[in-house]
């Protein structure tokens, strides 16, 4: 029989859900279990228990898990009941079986598996406050598991990586992250013995863990920027891992691990971390050839995030894993260069960084184990460095016999690999000879320079030279001139830079004759000519900044060149004004010619010194004003165009469409090169600029003469060109519109508009969207505009407002668009004020609501965005030592910058200056303003909300600007300084208004009077503000120091002190006795005789104080007041600086990091300049030491590692599961309702009614009673009742799994008798004359239980249609319970007697 009902089992199929519930059908029988154990026993080969773990762990549905653990429990049984030795399951050389008994071992076995399935039990709860307290009981299956003796397994791995797949894929994410900290702790602290189940685990599961970036969030009280602590264990875990793993399986589980990271798309935080795990190894040869392409691939993942820095430092860390992991005898300086060329040299790799350093010492010390490259070197030889670059360099300048000329510009990779490579080596050979000449590192670059520099030198005489190969020498070129600068602080007196640019200007003359003869000679006549033409455009702009750098001197190669390339132009641009049908050679020279010009244009921006004399000047300004604007080019319609054969050197052709190529690109780049000339013209002639066309009699330049002309021009082509092109018109309107907007506003508002809607559309394009958006800053927020718009006061001033509003509110979306807004605006008022004192704020005093925002501005943001913005802190903090720091240029895009920036530029302003004073008082009103909307759009709010930070901003900013206010101001707003001390605040703005009372009173005595008032109200009034003022009170000993006689203010303070000592409040005492005992102290310090009538009084109370005992905290909270550093440290005057009002009291009243404000941010904001030495900015007291008093009772939360170290617990919290104490076999028939038919749910025979209740309260938690005790339906009054929130929030979702009925009151009748006719016993929950005792009761299986309404129970009519009406009874004096209780009670008693099999009723 058993060994037929093996087979029958083995012909299941061998999905966890069929095989499992098939086993676990039948009585748990004697015979059962026989059974089982033949089946286990033919199971063991077939993956029986592969499939009971694929259940534990994997297994999506409650049942399957349910069972598979029902299934382990029994094996576990039968084999004690056995008491006999067995080994199921294959067994590997590695390892145990996968499952066995020992008689011998029989209490550690029992153990051992109890605690197993009690921790999968209790992970089916998914909550992390009762797993926790159970993790303990899993390192002590871990103790077990491995032997002490030998270090071997004991118990099969598999079965604990089964716990934490169940973890790692546990919906709550909180309890992956403990998961995943729990398993990198215990494997890097306990360094298990090598399992290739284990490593298959860690590159499977475990990775798939370690994808979701919420895992690497900062834990409760860590500093921003200290780095995740998951990030920090990976680290840790990875190198112990792979240390202790033998030799021959270090390589497989590397390779695998780099290949799963390939594998899939990673987010930018995962896969830095992942990374930096991966280069912090100690170095070994694991990686071959396919290692190295594996991390290539892995490069590539992460290129498609957006965050650069991450990014950037990513590819840092994957350099310097190649660097510590790839055995150099297996790959080629081919392989290596290849891969080097993976990473973006602009966001990691570049001269002048540790990591360029680390690369070059790396290449030096393995330069003779390279494997032989495909070029260079002999066969049977090592290839050296400087020979692999040699041939590098000698085959890329020259050009291939084989390859074709097929017209296009050959790719520019070939350049970068060259260029890399070249400059390598050469620092490779510096290192050789640090300690030795200097001479011969100069020698090997030119020796490499050498086909280059002779190829260069050939371009301005040689005609004939392959297209191929000039295209080549000229990408190298520039590539090298651009790499060669050492980034950082070793860019000075490079001697390798210095050598190539030096060399490079040999060159010049040949070079700069050969750009000169291509671009102006018709040689350019297709459209792939136009990228050569923006080639040779490059050449002569690097070129021109060499030689300015190293000195211009008349008559240089590039002057020389200057004006016949510029004369050539305006001729060819000319003549091709008169060509009725153009060809596309001539069209495509016009557009050349247009480059050029615009090159010539921007150069002289860049550098004034190739500034043309006027003699020269004057055609070419004569001629770019007089150029039709936005004129086409077009587009070829001959025979010649349709079908353009260019003849090729073998005899072939080659057939070039205009169309093909995108012509409509070509007209693009001509009108953005119109408008790049035109820039130049208008900013030259910018004096020249009518304020109206009309003023204008003789137009010598009508471009700029005719600015109303012009401005539609641009108008016009901003709807025509692309996103990428419109930066030169952005920059001619912010010219013209200064000059034309007192008489044409409706035009430039024309222009506001079109330019805004232009740039916000690109709010989703990166790449175009920033230096579009610095533009039109530039343009609209043009410090003349802005002062024309407030003066006028037109519709023009309110559109340039309304366009403010908007910028602020997309800058809510997109970080970093304010900083544009806000940066810009401050320097020109900066820079203005630094001309002329008086007026020079005028435009900045109509816009203060733009710097008022500006110190509030910061958004609370998403989880995922603090994560990132954590990540780029921590990376930022690494300095140096990260390469991408030091290449990747800082955006400060952060909001804090936009604070920052407002700040420092209210820091600049002078109080004496009327116009700055002005300015300065309508920001306070505004502020004040602001603090006072705040406080009455919420009365409370939580802390670090919106509403906290921003109006802990305001009162930063009044402190920053309170040296400025005078007397006749504070006049003004004294009475809302002191409403604000009366509003319900958070801690931390309650420091902030007592710090600028104190220095109110300070300065201005005077106003003490208005001060004492403030205690005069009632004390319902002041029972949650007294404490303010009382903290005020506390710093007497400032407030004092400018007042002569001191006496009355003593007298007054000590009265008021002793007043509030006898308050109702605790809080309040304390306060109020902490300022009776300062003030008491300076009394005596003084030696004022008259205050000795109060000795007896105040020394009793302060003696009492310091004696506080009884009950609570009393004592400790005294203690603890006195020691704040508020009353304690805090001194108002000295620790007057930035640093404590932006960082050290933010850090000690508890708000957020995100409202910490270093001041080394300050610092490195310099686009506004400020002095960082002067006392102002630094404080010289000891409150920046502190830490965070115990008075703040932060959360931070206890680690995995407390956890750990807790002793193992002998009873922790188990979340019962529904079905636990019902035989499993009745879990297999159920129908209603399906979700809880998918756990296994039982559900009895019991029906309650509760159609006459009526608070939602009651109807929840009737509702969760009756799903917990499986009750078969609840029967309510009405549905609707299941939408209330009171009663969601007691119900807690069983409505989801419980059957509701809805039977109105006036249906009951009707109702009971339908259920008695179907068998049900009607029970009814009352006292009446013949109800009976609860306790003697015995209820039927079908059984109907009613429950009587809240106030008058159960109507006497409903009484009648009872069969039985039971009481509960009772011992106390209250005559009735709960109606919710009541009917627990019940509900419990019947599952007592029903489902749990009580004969009897309860003793």
């Amino acid at each position: 029989m058993e060994r037929v009902l093996a087979d029958a089992l083995l012909a299941q199929s061998r999905e966890p859900c069929a095989l499992l519930g098939a086993l676990c059908g039948g009585e748990a029988s004697a015979e059962r279990a026989e059974t089982l154990r033949l089946v286990l026993q033919r199971l063991e080969e077939s993956g029986f228990w592969r499939t009971v773990q694929a259940g534990l762990g994997r297994a999506q549905d409650a049942l399957t898990r349910k069972r598979a653990r029902y299934l382990l429990q029994r094996a576990v049984q039968v084999s004690a009941e056995l008491a006999m030795d067995c080994t199921c399951g294959p067994q590997d050389t590695m390892g145990p079986s996968l499952f066995w008994w020992s008689e011998k071992k029989k209490d550690e076995l029992l153990k051992f598996w109890e605690n197993y399935i009690l921790i999968m039990e209790v992970l089916e709860g998914n909550q992390i406050h009762v797993i926790k307290p159970v993790l303990p009981k899993l390192n002590s299956l871990f103790e077990y598991a491995v032997s002490e003796e030998n270090g071997c397994w004991l118990v099969h791995p598999s079965w604990l990586m089964c716990i934490y797949t169940r973890m790692f894929e546990s919906e709550n994410k909180i309890l992956t992250r403990e998961g995943v900290i729990h398993f990198l702790e215990l494997y890097a602290v306990r360094s298990p013995p090598y399992s290739p189940e284990l490593s298959e685990f860690i590159t499977g599961p475990l990775m798939d863990a370690l994808s979701e970036s919420c895992l690497y969030s900062r834990s409760p009280g860590q500093l921003l920027g200290s780095g995740s602590p998951l990030g920090l264990k990976l680290q840790t875990f990875l190198v112990t891992y792979v240390s202790l793993l033998p030799e021959e399986a270090k390589s497989r589980f590397l390779l695998k691990f780099i290949q799963r990271m390939a594998e899939r798309h990673w987010c930018a935080v995962p896969v830095l971390f992942l990374s930096r795990a991966l280069a912090s190894m100690p170095r070994c040869k694991a990686l071959g050839g396919e290692g190295l392409l594996a991390l290539r691939d892995v490069l590539q993942c992460t290129m498609i995030t957006h965050q650069v820095l991450l990014r950037g430092a990513a590819q840092c860390y994957l350099l310097q894993t190649a660097m510590r992991l790839v055995d150099v005898e297996k790959v080629s300086l081919s392989d290596v260069s290849a891969f080097l060329m993976s990473l973006r040299q602009e966001e990691s790799l570049a001269r002048g960084t540790k990591l360029w350093t680390e690369l070059c010492d790396w290449l030096r010390v393995n330069e003779k184990y390279f494997r032989q490259s495909s070029i260079g070197g002999s066969e049977g030889h090592k290839t050296s460095l400087n020979a692999y670059v040699k041939n590098l360099v000698q085959e890329f300048v020259k050009s291939p016999g084989w390859e074709r000329e097929s017209g296009f510009m050959p790719d520019w990779f070939e350049a970068r690999l060259t260029s890399l490579m070249v400059l390598l080596a050469v620092d490779v050979e510096e290192m050789k000879t640090q300690f030795r000449e200097k001479q011969r590192t100069q020698n090997v670059l030119r020796i490499f320079l050498d086909p280059l520099l002779d190829a260069l030198g050939k371009l301005g005489t040689n005609a004939y030279m392959p297209l191929l190969r000039t295209d080549r020498c000229l990408q190298l070129l520039v590539k090298l001139l651009r790499s060669c600068v050492p980034r950082g602080s070793s860019g000075q007196d490079d001697e390798v830079s210095t050598v190539l640019q030096t060399s490079v200007l040999s060159a010049a003359e040949s070079v700069a004759q050969f750009v000169l003869r291509r671009l102006t000679m018709n040689e350019l006549q297709s459209v792939a000519d136009l990228d050569r033409c923006q080639l040779y455009l490059t050449v002569l702009a690097e070129l021109t900044s060499l030689q300015v750098k190293l000195g211009w001197k008349a008559g240089n190669p590039i002057s020389r060149i200057i004006s016949p390339l510029k004369n050539a132009c305006i001729h060819h641009l000319q003549g091709a004004e008169d060509e009725q049908e153009p060809t596309l050679g001539c069209q495509v020279q016009r557009a050349v010619s247009m480059a050029t010009l615009a090159a010539l244009c921007a150069a002289v921006d860049r550098h004034p010194v190739l500034q043309l004399d006027s003699a020269d000047a004057e055609p070419m300004d004569r001629f770019l004003s007089a150029l039709p604007l936005n004129q086409m080019l077009k587009k070829p319609r001959s025979e010649e165009q349709n079908s353009c054969v260019h003849p090729l050197e073998n005899g072939s052709a080659f057939e070039e469409s205009p169309s093909s190529q995108g012509w409509g690109k070509i007209v693009a780049q001509y009108l953005h090169d119109q408008w790049v000339c035109l820039c130049w013209l208008l900013r030259k002639h910018r004096l020249l600029i009518p304020a109206m066309e009309s003023d204008t009699l003789e137009c010598r330049l009508p471009a700029v003469q005719m600015p109303v002309q012009t401005l539609r021009s641009a108008l016009d082509v901003l709807t025509v060109l692309p996103a990428g092109r419109i930066l030169p018109v952005f920059r001619c309107m912010e010219m013209l519109v200064p000059k034309l907007l007192t008489s044409e506003e409706s035009l430039c508002i024309e222009s506001f508009d079109m330019a805004w809607k232009t740039v916000s559309s690109l709010s989703s394009t990166q790449l175009t969207f920033w230096p579009n958006l610095k533009a039109f800053v530039h343009f609209v927020f043009n410090n003349e505009i802005l002062t024309v718009a407030a003066k006028l006061k037109g519709q023009a001033y309110f559109r340039i407002k309304k366009i403010m509003c908007e910028i602020i509110e997309m800058s809510s979306m997109k970080t970093g668009v304010f900083n544009i807004l806000i940066g810009h605006c401050c320097q020109s008022w900066v820079a203005a004020s630094s001309g002329v004192s008086q007026g020079s704020l005028s435009s900045a005093k109509d816009y203060s609501e733009l710097v008022l925002e500006a110190c509030v501005f910061g958004t609370v943001f998403r989880r995922d965005q603090r994560l990132i913005q954590d990540v780029q802190t921590f990376i930022e903090n690494l300095g140096q030592d990260c390469a991408a720091n030091i290449i990747i240029e800082n955006t400060k895009r952060e909001d804090y910058y936009v604070r920052i920036c407002a700040v420092k530029f209210v820091c600049l302003l002078d109080g004496s200056d009327m116009s700055h004073k002005m300015f300065i008082e309508d920001l306070a009103i505004r502020l004040l303003n602001k603090d006072e909307s705040a406080s009455r759009s919420r009365t409370r709010y939580h802390e670090n909300s919106l509403q906290h930070r921003v109006k802990n901003r305001v009162w930063q900013t009044l402190l920053v600007l309170f040296p400025r206010f005078d007397q006749n101001f504070l006049n003004g707003i004294i009475d809302k300084i002191f409403h604000a001390g009366f509003t319900n605040n958070q801690a931390s703005i309650k420091y902030f208004i007592e710090w600028i009372i104190i220095l109110i009173l300070h300065k201005f005595p005077q106003f003490l009077p208005k001060f004492w008032d403030c205690f005069s109200y009632g004390e319902e009034k002041l029972k949650t503000s007294i404490c303010t003022f009382l903290s005020v009170l506390s710093h007497l000993d400032i407030i004092i120091q400018n007042i002569p006689e001191k006496k009355l203010v003593l007298k007054q303070a000590l009265t008021v002190a002793l007043q509030w000592c006898l308050s109702h409040n605790f809080s309040v005492r304390l306060y109020a006795l902490v300022a009776l005992k300062k003030a008491w102290h300076l009394c005596k310090a003084l030696q004022f005789e008259e205050c000795d009538a109060w000795t007896t009084v105040i020394e009793c109370s302060l003696s009492q104080a310091e004696s506080m005992h009884g009950a609570g905290n009393a004592r400790k909270n005294w203690q603890r007041i006195q020691d704040h550093f508020f009353f304690s440290t805090f001194h108002p005057l000295k620790d007057y600086c930035l640093e404590t009002i932006f960082y050290t009291l933010p850090r000690l009243s508890g708000i957020t990091e995100e409202e910490w404000i270093a001041l080394d941010k300050f610092a490195s904001f310099t686009d506004i300049p400020s002095n960082e030495g002067s006392p102002w900015y630094r404080s010289g007291t000891t409150l920046s030491e502190l830490s965070p008093g115990d008075w703040s009772q932060q959360d931070r939360g206890s680690t995995l590692g407390e956890a750990d170290s807790q002793s193992e617990w002998a009873d922790v919290q188990k979340k019962i599961i529904p079905w636990g104490h019902k035989a499993l076999e009745s879990d297999l028939g159920l129908l209603f309702p399906d979700r809880a038919a998918k756990l296994g749910k039982s559900i009895s025979r019991l029906i309650v009614v509760a159609s006459l209740i009526d608070k939602p309260t009651n109807l929840g938690g009737l509702c969760r009673t009756c799903e917990v005790f499986g009750a078969a339906a609840l029967v309510v009054g009405s549905l609707q009742c299941v939408s209330d929130r009171q009663f969601q929030h007691l119900s807690v979702s069983a409505e989801q799994w419980l059957p509701l009925l809805e039977v109105r009151p006036a249906q009951l009748t009707d109702y009971l008798q339908q259920k008695k006719a179907e068998g049900y016993t009607v029970v009814g929950v009352e006292q009446t004359a013949q109800s009976s005792d609860l306790a003697q009761f015995r209820f039927p299986e079908k059984s109907l239980l009613l429950l009587g309404n809240e106030r008058e129970g159960i109507p006497a009519d409903l009484i009648q249609q009872l069969d039985v009406c039971v009481e509960i009874p009772q011992q106390g004096i209250i005559r009735s319970l709960n109606v919710h209780v009541s009917g627990a009670l019940l509900i419990w008693e019947y599952t007592r007697q029903q489902l749990l099999g009580c004969v009897g009723p309860a003793s």
